[in-house]
């Protein structure tokens, strides 16, 4: 719909009242709540908006800057993002006069940062260090890897940048200038040896970035990069023509070839994985079993044990940092290969190895935590002599135990513990909630947020956050809620530490319309409001960039395969309708959950990933459900199953029932083998 005149409220949807002067540049300064666009040949708000933020895409900046005067006149609430879209798009030919006069106009809002962030990565490609220095003193996210490299550049030359270079260097995977400059300069002056660059060659080829390997090879000779070349593209060739044990760089080469091998032709790698490694230094042949093993873990192959064992011996013998250099990731495939261990018998040692080489953050988290202090219960000796170990280990558990988490549910169970939801915080006052609606970035956020651009508003309100303090967080989490933006308001609510108001962190809109869906199929309510709660948010536009729409975030040929199947009507247009969508969404459910004998987690995984991995997933061993959770080989689906049992107890506490809050009964106590035939159900998951 064209409006002629349009109100800031009616922008907001009707629901946020908003004086213009508030976001008004110092220039600006006169009021008006309305803009009246009838005589201006650029459309009409919120139109205005999205074509600016199309204009900006396209880079038509003869558009942006009429539509960026255009806002500027009408004083429109917008206008720093209409500045910033103006002056990001000529960013290449600005200067500091006119970067600083900007930082002048929006003191404090998240524009001003983001183009700091902006100009920061432009001034570093100037190699302006004098600007880059003093614009960096005053960034406020410090959030980007490429701002960090170019600091440490920034540095007086005679500070020793080794470490810390080194760090961010092999921190950021994806090639990039910044950090490649820092890499060049360091290399050059001899701060950075060839080990380094060796060393990122195997971590960028491990997570496959093809770029970061042609970027990261630029710095050895021309000879080595033409070899990195081939054996990315045809490592079984290279093997064949041109892999040598030494010397070192040519060991390094054919380490890559085999790592590449591994990962595209797993099958085929074996033969040549076992002929090599013995050739290999010490430290090499370990990388090499190393990533054999996270190969074979991701496959949930009994051999990783072996494979890792391998690589622990080695990494001992070759000197240097041994194991600690190897990847989080492959550190965290050898904790999880301990967990399924040989035939679904564990190994705790190899756990608390995998463990204690861990980063120090890493240890520190909760799923490290519990499985630590199960491998400890395990290992402890029978009788009094393992009295202290076990206590230890309880004590561990209780640490961590907690009715909001999926590894502290665990805990909690493990201990027999009946943990109470935290307390309802005291009730908002009118000036706490009066405070949080006049929050210009909050204000700026909702007004994103009404015209559609989801990714700038979810920025813009990310930055207001910073610093609020838990009774400010639950007044803005409260602005959102009762805006029905379900995302925001759980998402808010999410960063209290103290004060816990759940009724914001777990809501139950459309409870009705839920309920009648989910008990008609026969699904626990709980359990969907869990999953739902994953999928979108309970936000009804949520869309996937995959094409699943509506609260169950169901794919148009899932819909209609379902719909097929309950012999319920159905058109694609019906997607978004909510309930179309929910007996859609719970009768595919339902359909996938028989399908696995009722196992929730299961079924949530192949919501998720499709029915036939978790059917893969489950083959071989018997296994404890927290084990082969774990286990979920990838990290998206490993999460999504987590949250989305946690969350249904959480929702059956509330609700007040009696079954299904405690965590356990909801993982059920084993997942047993795959059945001799299974129904065909389509995948309804993005992964």
């Amino acid at each position: 719909m064209k409006f002629a005149r349009i109100t800031v409220t009616a922008l907001a949807c009707a629901t946020l009242p908003l004086a213009a002067a508030l976001l008004a540049p110092p220039a600006l300064a006169q009021s008006a709540t309305t803009f009246n666009v009838v005589a201006n040949p650029l459309p009409p708000l919120p139109d205005l908006v999205t074509d600016a933020r199309e204009a900006w895409r396209t880079r038509d900046r003869s558009r942006l800057a009429a539509m960026r005067q255009v806002a500027f006149d009408q004083q429109h609430p917008l206008a720093p993002w209409f500045d910033y879209w103006d002056l990001n798009a000529r960013l290449s030919e600005a200067q500091q006069p006119e970067i600083n006069a900007f930082y002048a106009r929006w003191p404090g809002a998240y524009v001003e940062d983001r183009l700091r962030n902006d100009w920061l990565l432009e001034l570093g490609h100037r190699r302006d260090w004098t600007n880059f220095r003093r614009d960096h003193a005053a960034y406020k996210m410090q959030d980007d890897r490429e701002v960090t490299c170019y600091a440490l550049l920034a540095d007086p030359p005679s500070r020793d940048l080794r470490d810390s270079a080194r760090a961010a260097w092999l921190a950021q995977r994806d090639a990039d200038e910044g950090c490649h400059m820092l890499a060049s300069t360091l290399h050059e002056n001899g701060q950075f040896k060839d080990s380094d660059v060796w060393r990122k060659l195997r971590l960028v080829v491990e997570t496959n970035k093809p770029r970061a390997v042609k970027q990261t090879a630029s710095l050895l000779s021309k000879a080595d990069q033409d070899a990195i070349a081939e054996l990315m593209d045809k490592p079984d060739r290279y093997l064949k023509r041109k892999a040598a044990a030494s010397p070192r760089a040519k060991a390094e080469l054919t380490v890559l070839a085999l790592m590449r091998l591994a990962a595209t032709d797993y099958d085929k790698a074996d033969d040549d994985i076992r002929r090599w490694a013995p050739k290999l230094p010490n430290d090499l042949a370990a990388w090499l079993w190393a990533q054999y093993g996270r190969q074979t873990a991701l496959r949930l192959k009994d051999d990783a044990n072996e494979y890792f064992d391998r690589a622990l011996k080695l990494a001992g013998k070759g000197g240097g940092s041994g194991s600690s250099e190897w990847s989080d990731d492959t550190l965290g495939w050898m904790a999880r290969a301990a967990l399924r261990g040989d035939a679904g018998a564990s190994r705790p040692e190899q756990l608390l190895t995998a463990i204690s080489t861990m980063k120090p953050g890493d240890q520190k988290d909760i799923t490290w935590t519990y499985w630590r202090a199960k491998a400890q219960q395990q290992l402890a000796p029978n009788g009094a002599a393992g009295d202290a170990q076990r206590r230890e280990a309880q004590d561990t558990l209780r640490s961590i135990a907690s009715p909001l988490s999926f590894y502290g549910k665990l805990a909690a169970d493990e201990l027999k513990l009946r943990l109470p939801l935290p307390p309802t915080p005291a009730e908002l006052t009118a000036p706490e909630r009066a405070q949080a609606a006049a929050n210009p970035g909050i204000q700026r956020a909702l007004l994103l947020l009404a015209v559609g651009l989801r990714s700038e508003g979810q920025r813009e309100w990310n930055f207001s956050l910073r610093g609020l303090s838990d009774r400010e967080l639950l007044a803005v989490a409260q602005t959102a809620c009762e805006r029905e933006l379900w995302e925001r308001c759980i998402q808010t609510s999410e960063r209290t530490k103290l004060e816990i108001d759940l009724a914001q962190r777990f809501p139950m809109p459309y409870r009705a319309d839920v309920f009648k869906q989910a008990t008609a199929v026969g699904l626990d309510p709980a359990y969907v409001y869990g999953l739902i709660r994953q999928e979108s948010r309970f936000m009804m536009d949520a869309r996937s960039h995959v094409g699943a729409g509506g609260l169950m975030q169901v794919m148009p040929a899932t819909a209609k395969w379902t719909a097929k199947k309950l012999g319920v009507d159905f058109r694609p247009d019906m997607l978004h309708d909510r309930d179309t969508n929910l007996r859609l969404g719970t009768g595919y459910l339902k359909l996938v959950m028989d399908s696995f004998e009722g196992s929730q987690a299961m079924a949530a995984a192949a919501y998720n990933a499709g029915p036939n991995r978790p059917r893969r997933w489950r083959e071989g061993p018997q296994l404890d459900a927290a084990i082969w959770t774990e286990n979920i080989p990838i990290w998206e689906t490993r999460d999504y199953v987590r949250k989305v049992l946690s969350n249904a107890t959480i929702y059956a506490q509330l609700m007040g029932r009696e079954g299904g809050t405690l965590l356990r009964d909801r993982l059920g106590r084993v997942i047993g083998p795959a059945a001799a035939s299974a129904p065909d159900i389509p995948a309804n998951g993005t992964n």
